[in-house]
């Protein structure tokens, strides 16, 4: 785990969200859904938007709203990069492994990425984004969660993502990535072998901001509209909503109306979880 406050959330992307996740998709890994019915990116049959919505694999799945055409690049600026990853000490291996070329890499790969809604929800997303990151790897200092070595997150549960005994799913990544059924499906998706090959996380950096990526597009993306509060209960609603810690869900919201203050757009409302 990170120390102090960031080690609090290193590993809720799969605390909260994953766990569910991986349940429904081992109920249902082959989907085989009738024709009226769509296929979750869980693997799981159903009619809402929770399996025709974000990530619906096959059937009469929605049609996600059009992009807008604003240019993410042209708002995270290098200043903008700078100002975060500049207030990490000297010392962090972040340093010379995070860059603004590596999430701009990542982003051809994310093209709804900050480009969903007004151009003030554009801003907001990448504000909210930023912001999360900045309280994950301590403004982009860490690659690796501290320890994460010694840490078991093999859920052995997870049949369709069999763990590789000699490899570690500790956090990772801008988002911290971690356990077998995050690191599998997102080496699917992004094209990396996450099972057998996790550290790469920690190795490229374009991948790495993929892996955040994926998971913010996936899990996040679709609670934007609630305003940030929803965000952090979808990144570490169990460990910090609720009265759980209001001393970190703070910082985050302190991160967000910075940027969102540099990026001169209102943070909206429902800051809090």
């Amino acid at each position: 785990m990170l120390s102090h406050t960031i080690s609090k959330s290193i590993s809720l992307v799969t605390i909260l969200l994953a766990p569910q996740a991986f349940y429904i998709t081992t109920k249902a890994q082959n989907c085989g859904c009738s024709s009226e019915l769509c296929c979750s990116q869980f693997g799981f049959c159903g009619n809402t938007s929770d399996y025709c919505g974000v990530g619906c694999q096959q059937g009469p799945c929605f049609a996600p709203p059009p992009a807008n055409g604003v240019s993410v690049a042209e708002i995270v600026t290098q200043d903008f990069f700078n100002g975060i990853i500049s207030q990490a000490a000297s010392s962090c291996a972040g340093n010379s492994f995070y860059s603004r070329g590596a999430f701009l890499e990542a982003l051809d790969s994310y093209s709804r990425f900050g480009r969903v809604g007004s151009t003030d929800d554009s801003r907001r997303e990448i504000a909210a984004f930023f912001a999360h990151v900045t309280h994950e790897t301590g403004h982009f200092c860490y690659i690796e969660e501290i320890d994460g070595a010694s840490k078991d997150y093999c859920d052995e549960n997870s049949t369709q993502y069999p763990c590789n005994p000699n490899k570690g799913y500790y956090g990772r990544g801008p988002i911290q990535l971690s356990w077998n059924f995050n690191y599998g499906p997102a080496g699917t998706a992004i094209g990396f072998d996450g099972l057998n090959a996790p550290e790469t996380v920690a190795t490229d950096p374009v991948i790495s901001f993929k892996t955040a990526l994926w998971y913010w597009t996936n899990r996040v993306q679709p609670v934007l509209s609630q305003g940030f509060g929803a965000t952090i209960r979808a990144i570490n609603g169990a460990l910090e909503c609720d009265g759980a810690n209001t001393a970190t869900v703070q910082a985050r919201v302190r991160y967000y109306t910075d940027y969102c203050r540099q990026l001169g757009v209102d943070p909206g409302n429902n800051l809090t979880c």
